[in-house]
């Protein structure tokens, strides 16, 4: 066994006992739970996986399967995305109304009709509507159910646990949907006589139907649509956490059922919460101190695009840089979450004590920097191509290669292909920046809103970025076809000289965020304590 074997090995047993100690101790902490919670946890793990697993390759469907342009396609991500926003912002108050688990079975019956769909329906206007907008229904309605259901399975002081549990278990599920989409990829390509990947998505009959390789991930998405609403059936409604203090002033917790209050139908509660909505916004938008706090998060929005780039640009750029069958689900979908994961609690201890603003500002510099990093060629770290490093990486993790000899050969072929360094590495630093800023920026919403108003300030926090989406979705369609667009004949070009500069406009916008922060930091203490 080679360095590079005994390396891996140790750190594969490093990372599951430190995950295992992290699950560990959430669980421990949490054992007055009831088992509903558990459950949950399953039905999320299971959505998670299907989401992580359909989302970074829509655009190359609706491309590759549809025919849309890279233009058109980012045109319809981003009507989709902003559905999603639109019904996220309302969703909430149908689970007072009907109950978490017909919420849950509302939601899988709209992922399952929009997942069944986009397997089988290639017409982009029919799946539009049968496909994107059931898929937006369902999967907006997830994170309030889950949200609201931690809040009732825990205590007041197990909450916090209970949504770092969330955050651990989401991000292992990215990890597996990453993970996935190189599978399914790799498995249903079809190969030239060498072995060499020539067409990613040439898919395979089943049952006198043929599937192309990403029809095949949405297919999996419907059999564990179909395997979480089986979960649900054992999710009880009205079932909630409550405590009490004796005259001691000893508190002890302990599970009760509720009986489940119905407010009205379900649409009453979201044309209700609709009109909700617009009230709150008409009168904050009479608050000046309103305008300072979305100024604020208009600011972070730049860092944040990085996210959606990642998504829904990073897809069609690695596979034409990087070749057909490009790891794209790995190196960014699975590297990422994983990275999370260990990061957040480990950066959470070292800085309690740093205010909100001052991480914001560190982490989304060292985010927004690690873009740059995309832009230098990857033959700039050609010297370790020879390395344990590259042996761990290519042949051990990412399975390019089976040798040594077959890398060499791998990256003598596409020379482009050598930008996986530079895009790894990219994908490390923003994790770390990440790390750093990305729970801060929740913590921070909350402080600065006002007292009383928390409430109201936390859910129109969300509206700088649903007008975001309409510049940041087009944008990533013509940066797709700008920099690194298809020949003439539909397929990947040659080469892509200009491609770098893909993550230096990306890059440059996210540097507006650091950059502003500190520029308007005098303006905000003024009027913020927490800046």
């Amino acid at each position: 066994m080679n360095a590079a074997s005994v390396l891996a090995a140790v750190l594969l047993v490093v990372a599951v006992v430190a995950a295992g100690i992290i699950v560990w101790k959430y669980v421990k902490d949490l054992h007055e739970s009831p088992r509903d919670m558990w459950i949950l946890f399953g039905y999320m793990v299971i959505q998670y996986i299907a989401y992580a697993a359909m989302n970074p390759v829509l655009t190359l469907w609706l491309s590759a399967d549809c025919g849309l342009s890279d233009i058109t396609a980012g045109n319809v991500i981003m009507i989709w995305s902003i559905l999603l926003s639109c019904i996220g912002m309302v969703a909430g108050a149908l689970v007072d109304t009907i109950g978490v688990r017909k919420v849950m079975f509302l939601s899988v019956t709209f992922l399952f009709i929009s997942r069944l769909a986009m397997t089988f329906i290639t017409n982009p206007v029919v799946v539009f509507i049968v496909g994107f907008i059931p898929f937006a229904l369902g999967f907006a309605l997830v994170s309030p159910v889950i949200s609201v259901s931690i809040k009732r399975y825990t205590t007041k002081e197990g909450a916090a646990l209970g949504f770092g549990l969330f955050y651990v278990i989401m991000n292992a599920a990215y990890a597996v949907g990453g993970w996935l989409i190189d599978f399914v990829r790799d498995t249903f390509a079809e190969r030239d006589a060498a072995g060499k990947i020539v067409n990613e998505n040439a898919g395979v009959d089943l049952l006198g139907i043929h599937f192309s390789s990403y029809q095949m991930l949405f297919l999996i998405a419907v059999v564990l649509t179909i395997i979480g609403a089986a979960v649900i059936i054992f999710i009880r409604d009205g079932i909630e956490v409550v405590e009490e203090t004796d005259k001691s002033g000893k508190t002890t917790s302990k599970i009760i059922k509720k009986p489940v209050e119905h407010h009205g139908s379900g649409i009453q509660a979201v044309k209700g919460a609709a009109v909700s909505m617009g009230q709150k916004i008409g009168n904050a938008v009479k608050e000046n101190y309103f305008w300072i706090f979305i100024g604020i998060l208009t600011i972070t929005l730049f860092v944040r695009f990085v996210f959606f780039h990642l998504h829904y640009t990073f897809p069609k750029y690695g596979i034409r840089v990087l070749g057909e069958g490009a790891k794209i689900g790995s190196i960014y979908g699975v590297l990422n979450p994983v990275l999370i994961i260990y990061l957040t609690p480990l950066v959470a201890a070292f800085t309690r004590k740093t205010k909100s603003y001052k991480m914001l500002v560190i982490g989304s510099l060292v985010s927004a920097a690690s873009c740059f990093i995309a832009v230098l060629p990857g033959t700039m770290f050609s010297f370790l191509n020879d390395s344990v490093l590259s042996e761990i990486i290519f042949i051990k993790w990412l399975g390019i290669a089976n040798d040594m000899n077959g890398l060499q050969e791998f990256f003598a072929q596409n020379p482009l292909s050598m930008q996986y360094w530079s895009l790894i590495f990219f994908f490390i630093i923003f994790t770390i920046g990440e790390s750093i800023w990305s729970p801060r920026l929740m913590q921070f919403t909350a402080e600065i809103a006002p007292k009383g108003k928390e409430g109201t300030y936390i859910s129109l926090s969300v509206l700088p970025f649903f007008f975001a989406k309409f510049f940041v979705a087009p944008l990533s369609g013509w940066l797709v076809s700008s920099y690194v667009p298809l020949d003439e004949a539909g397929k990947i070009a040659s080469s892509y000289p200009n491609h770098h500069m893909v993550w230096v406009i990306i890059g440059g916008m996210a540097l507006v965020t650091p950059l502003g922060l500190l520029i308007l930091r005098p303006f905000f203490k003024k009027h913020i304590k927490e800046a």
